[in-house]
């Protein structure tokens, strides 16, 4: 008699595909890119220069890095009056 193994991703991941991810914003890159989280599955994903949904690699977890610098010192030179350049 063969006995079940207790996978304990295959129910999250079985939630997500039945009624969908239940994404929450991790990270907020700039205004418009924000990284997401699933809830039940842990994927990640963040958006595209279109506004979809993307799967989160490496690559683009550095690029949202460099963007966020940008972002960031862009901003912080905009409220101190200066241009940026």
């Amino acid at each position: 008699m063969k006995t079940l193994t207790k996978n304990p991703k295959l129910l999250p991941s079985l939630v997500c595909s039945i009624l969908g991810h239940k994404f929450e914003i991790t990270k907020k890159v700039t205004y418009y890119v924000k990284e997401y989280k699933c809830s039940h599955c842990k994927k990640q994903v963040t958006t595209n220069s279109n506004g979809n949904l993307i799967q989160l690699t490496p690559k683009r977890k550095e690029i949202n890095y460099i963007l966020e610098r940008v972002h960031k010192k862009k901003t912080k030179q905009l409220k101190e009056g200066r241009p940026y350049s």
